[in-house]
């Protein structure tokens, strides 16, 4: 995790720091990682070179404060979605449905920055990002499914802990092809079938 910049106590911030992250996450999504260069950086977020280093760091630094931000934004979402239906069978199709939803949401570039743009950065500090991230994703989804099992919604020996991951791989997989132009109805039909494919399977 990047660790928290301490502020200086002179003038305030003449920009806001989130819309400015929101700004570089749409520079990450237009060229990628490698494609961005500082200076593209500085005019997508209008901010001047000094102000970006001594804010936000260095380019890989400054990417996974955008990961974070993106994780954090699409998280709560992705939680609504899983937590919020009462069965788990409803749990499960509304997740893969809302990683279709928000891949193809017009307002956005398609598919997911931290699957389709976030795995292709060779650095370290996006890589352990990446991979706690999935360890999140994955443990949120078997809590998930145990409370079906305790609910009696599912086999009590449902294999939490390997389907867990299957999702997982599931949505990714949605959001990947939603970035290669797959249409959104035929992500959102497919989906359906693959929650129940992924309860009886």
């Amino acid at each position: 995790m990047v660790n928290n910049i301490k502020r200086s106590r002179g003038r305030p911030r003449k920009f806001d720091e989130d819309e400015a992250i929101r700004m570089a996450t749409n520079v990450f999504w237009a060229k990628g990682f490698d494609g961005a260069t500082i200076d593209d950086l500085v005019e997508g977020m209008g901010v001047g070179r000094p102000s970006l280093y001594a804010i936000f760091g260095d380019k890989s630094t400054l990417f996974v404060r955008c990961l974070e931000a993106y994780r954090e934004d699409l998280g709560k979402q992705a939680a609504q979605a899983l937590f919020g239906p009462t069965h788990v069978r409803e749990a499960i199709r509304a997740l893969l449905r809302f990683s279709v939803e928000t891949a193809t949401d017009p307002g956005s570039p398609l598919g997911c920055l931290m699957v389709c743009v976030a795995p292709l950065v060779d650095d370290d500090n996006v890589r352990r990002f990446l991979i706690t991230s999935n360890e999140e994703t994955t443990k949120a989804i078997a809590m998930r499914l145990n409370q079906g099992i305790e609910a009696k919604e599912l086999q009590a020996d449902f294999p939490s802990e390997e389907r867990s991951r299957m999702l997982a791989d599931m949505s990714r997989g949605l959001r990947v092809r939603a970035r290669i132009g797959v249409p959104r109805q035929e992500l959102l039909e497919d989906a359906d079938r693959a929650a129940e494919l992924f309860l009886h399977g």
